[in-house]
């Protein structure tokens, strides 16, 4: 297990974009303010990237205003927005290595990842909602009197995107793929911790032929640039991925501004329950993959793993036998297979967390240090004898940090698994299809990954439950949730109505 490295792997990538995007040019921001945005590996700055505040989003708003009322991109054949959304995708795919690299020393995501599947996903996203545009239809409806009806789908208009920082790329494209085919114009915040590549794609949705103030990048703090977007009378819809504080207040926002239609992805605390039929190597490999994968941040992480008595030793032994080869180091290393956490606030967070479990009484089996003298590395860290009151258990961590526990019965799993304020995602460990199929529909999460866990497609809707938000991500419900249905009601010859 190493830490940073002061070997190069990769040849850092030039930074070419650091201004707002607005209305098809890069600009400074109105107060000429700027930030310093941080390369997790060193804690060292990488560039300072414009700082856009209310004034700027109120301009960004107002080109994707226009775009949207008077400009083609909604009036278009929905099958000449798929062949500029395709062209999107080509430029994207000639320019993978330098937008992984971006990532990678913008939010510590491993280089060789993000080049063979994060930044390809970002494409096949665009390709596949391109696919969708000219394939948007309302349904004829037969009416109980004598009426003739049908429905239209229509693009809800400016939509406001804001993006966290553990997949800049992918949560981006989740969100703008869909609604850039429906129709719709945007203002996109990327996270403070993690602009550089958001900037990116703007340029190249220009190339590819995406009309001038369609899409519009303000980068930004959350209380300044984000909280403009949520307050914003023109903005019609908002879509947010974050915490579930944040979550609450866009949607105060949005009800104290337009009452403008929110979506909210937010927060997690996952169960992973393994039973007693399950491959015990196999077993611990995706668990330790559920809470370790891109360090622990992100939302669906497996941080809460209950094993049946049975096997409970044993995958305790695999788990920390596991732990101690997975290599931390610098993600552009092709061997690492954990980065750094994204900044100091995260990583300050998560070591409080261990601290915190600690003294409830915990045992630490693996980890639970820093990694290195400098960047912000933290070991993987696994807890037994975790309760389900205890801190580690009921808080969203968003770290590389697994509470193992142990159950007795298929009821206490299911009740247990239950037993928080989230319900994101959920993982099954079984040979037996009827103990898959029983405990998959007893638990209240909107996805749930059978023998498997990250098992993300963009056919397959993903959204949460409960305290983890409403509104889906990816298939046609991603789509659909950009579009206002409209109802056209006419009279038959006979009806009372001529």
């Amino acid at each position: 297990m190493g830490g940073s490295s002061e070997e190069s792997f990769v040849k850092m990538p030039t930074i070419k974009f650091t201004k707002l995007f607005i209305n098809g040019e890069f600009v400074d921001s109105i107060s000429g303010k700027t930030f310093e945005t941080i390369d997790p590996r060193t804690g060292e700055v990488i560039i300072r990237v414009a700082e856009g505040d209310k004034e700027d989003v109120d301009l960004a708003v107002k080109a994707a205003r226009t775009a949207f009322d008077h400009g083609r991109w909604p009036r278009m054949p929905g099958s000449d927005r798929g062949t500029i959304l395709m062209k999107f995708a080509d430029l994207i795919d000639e320019h993978t290595e330098e937008l992984a690299k971006l990532d990678t020393v913008d939010a510590g995501k491993l280089f060789s990842f993000g080049k063979a599947v994060d930044i390809p996903q970002v494409a096949n996203s665009l390709r596949y909602f391109a696919g969708a545009a000219d394939k948007i239809h309302g349904e004829v409806l037969k009416m109980s009197s004598e009426l003739q009806a049908y429905t239209l789908l229509e693009p809800i208009g400016v939509v406001g995107h804001i993006i966290p920082w553990n997949f800049p790329s992918t949560l981006l494209f989740a969100k703008a793929a869909p609604s850039l085919a429906a129709g719709c114009t945007m203002v996109v915040k990327p996270a403070e911790q993690s602009p550089l590549s958001a900037l990116y794609y703007a340029h190249l949705a220009k190339l590819a032929g995406v009309p001038d103030g369609v899409f519009n990048v303000i980068t930004g703090y959350g209380e300044t640039a984000g909280a403009a977007i949520t307050h914003h009378m023109d903005i019609d819809k908002v879509s947010f991925t974050g915490s579930t504080e944040v979550g609450r207040e866009v949607m105060r926002a949005a009800a104290k501004s337009n009452l403008k239609a929110v979506s909210l992805e937010l927060g997690g605390k996952s169960p992973l329950l393994i039973f007693d039929d399950a491959d015990v190597d196999k077993a611990a490999d995706l668990a330790l993959l559920g809470i370790l994968f891109n360090k622990g941040e992100i939302c669906v992480a497996s941080s809460r793993v209950f094993v049946q008595e049975g096997i409970y030793d044993e995958v305790e032994k695999k788990l920390k036998e596991k732990a101690k080869h997975w290599v931390v180091g610098d993600p552009f290393d092709p061997n690492v297979r954990q980065g750094p956490q994204v900044d100091k606030t995260q990583f300050e967070k998560i070591l409080t967390y261990i601290e915190h479990g600690k003294r409830e009484g915990a045992t630490l089996l693996t980890g639970g240090k820093p990694v290195g003298k400098k960047g912000y590395y933290i070991e993987p860290t696994v807890f037994t004898d975790v309760k389900d009151d205890m801190l580690i258990a009921k808080d969203e961590i968003f770290g590389p940090v697994m509470s193992l526990m142990k159950f007795k019965t298929i009821e206490e799993a299911i009740q247990r698994a239950n037993n928080t304020k989230y319900g994101l995602a959920a993982g099954i460990v079984t040979k037996n299809i009827d103990v898959a199929n029983t405990v998959s529909r007893s638990i209240r999460a909107g996805t749930i990954w059978i023998n498997c866990y990250f098992a993300f497609d963009n056919d397959c809707p993903f959204g949460g439950y409960k305290m983890s938000g409403f509104g889906k991500d990816f298939g046609l419900q991603g789509l659909h949730k950009y579009m206002h249905t409209k109802s056209v009601v006419t009279p038959l010859y006979n009806s009372p109505w001529l």
